[in-house]
């Protein structure tokens, strides 16, 4: 496990500041004019250490798409809380030069942002030291998913929340839908254009309250259109063009609000099942094996998992004999961590039977595994690792995930 991270303390300083991230796929955030830099740091919290730490009330606005209004939300109901006695400081908040966005701070506290220097620029970010100093009863903390500039004590904005929450200060904060790390792959697929900047989903699980902001697709693009979300009309028009799309806004609608009712469904679930056992639990097992398409395959099972209402487990197995790169048993840790799940390595010598031995120890009752990447040929003479699962696996279901044509 890893070490709990170290208390907040001021003027952070990291001697290496690396790259800004770049790849040959458009995201949205260089759509839309937002540069990306790569984090400087490694991540810290992990979901049982946050849960463990955290002392105080967690409410988020969730979007389909920029520009719904969250941040509004947010403040709309800062003021309210600060109109009824309540020390309210507004930690960090993105106008992007909005006027209602900027009338809503009128008569907030305003905690002067910490600039940061990096390659001869000066960026603003939270400053979360002098928030746990300042200690008000809640903190307004915009985007969740922010990455932060090198130089940052943390990597992202959303660990910059777990250490303000774990000093007794309760949050208010916005994220949309397509950062979550479990749909990544879906908002790329159905718009075309990548997200850079992603939010484990177990953080918003710590959410006490997840509220979604909602707005027809059809009153979104008018908002664009009258330059209400993007200043700039040449980034108001692209937008429109390649993600802002009717479609693309009803989709990704859809996936929030089906976000939010998988929520309150777990919290439903929670109070009339508190002893639930692993037998009357949906437990879903991926199976990934180097160097298949495990990304997808994952954030499919977390998927199967969120809308069962039950646990993602996450498999390796390989021969005795055999070694598998460090760096992939990372990446595939480290992705099945930020969606609330456990990725364990086990050897035998069948990988159908280390499968199942370990499925039955568990009480999986799903199990998620990716079409063969073999020829037909290849199938008939070696056999088929999928076939032997679904004939072996004996109460258990078996999805068998198609490969995606790329």
């Amino acid at each position: 496990m890893a070490a709990v991270p170290a208390p907040l303390v001021d003027n952070p300083t990291v001697e290496h500041a690396t790259e800004v991230q770049s790849s040959g796929t458009e995201s949205l955030e260089a759509l839309t004019g937002k540069p990306v830099p790569e984090a400087a740091v490694e991540v810290a919290w992990r979901r049982d250490e946050a849960e463990a730490a955290r002392r105080a009330q967690f409410r988020l606005y969730l979007g389909a798409a920029p520009g719904v209004g969250k941040t509004f939300a947010m403040l709309g109901e800062g003021r309210r809380r600060h109109s009824r006695g309540t020390d309210v400081v507004v930690g960090i908040v993105e106008t992007y030069g909005r006027p209602k966005t900027q009338e809503a701070l009128l008569g907030l506290e305003v905690l002067p942002p910490r600039r940061v220097e990096y390659r001869g620029s000066a960026f603003d970010e939270l400053d979360a030291g002098a928030l746990v100093a300042r200690k008000p009863e809640v903190a307004l903390i915009d985007e969740l998913a922010h990455t932060n500039v090198p130089g940052s004590r943390r990597a992202k904005r959303w660990e910059d929340v777990i250490d303000v929450l774990a000093a007794g200060i309760a949050v208010i904060s916005t994220v949309n839908v397509q950062h979550l790390e479990s749909v990544n792959d879906v908002v790329a697929n159905i718009t075309g254009v990548r997200q850079q900047e992603t939010v484990p989903d177990w953080v918003v699980d710590l959410a006490d309250d997840l509220e979604i902001v909602d707005i027809s697709p059809t009153a979104l693009r008018r908002r664009m259109l009258h330059g209400n979300i993007y200043p700039d009309a040449r980034k108001a028009e692209l937008a429109l063009e390649r993600y802002f799309t009717m479609d693309n806004l009803t989709a990704l609608r859809e996936l929030a609000l089906m976000r939010v009712a998988n929520q309150v469904d777990d919290s439903l679930l929670a109070r009339w099942s508190k002893d639930a056992t692993p037998e009357t639990r949906e437990r879903v097992l991926v199976c990934v094996a180097y160097p298949t398409f495990t990304e997808d395959l994952v954030r499919r099972g977390a998927r199967i998992a969120q809308r069962a209402r039950g646990d993602l487990l996450v498999l390796h197995v390989r021969r005795p004999e055999e070694r598998s790169p460090a760096d992939w048993l990372e990446q595939v840790r480290t992705l099945t961590e930020a969606l609330g799940g456990g990725f364990e390595v086990v050897e035998a010598d069948s990988a159908v039977e280390g499968v199942l031995a370990y499925a039955y120890r568990q009480h999986v009752t799903q199990l998620v595994v990716g079409e063969p990447l073999r020829s037909k040929w290849s199938e008939l003479v070696r056999g088929s690792f999928v076939n032997r699962l679904i004939r072996r696996a004996a109460n258990i279901d078996v999805h068998v995930i198609a490969r995606r044509v790329r």
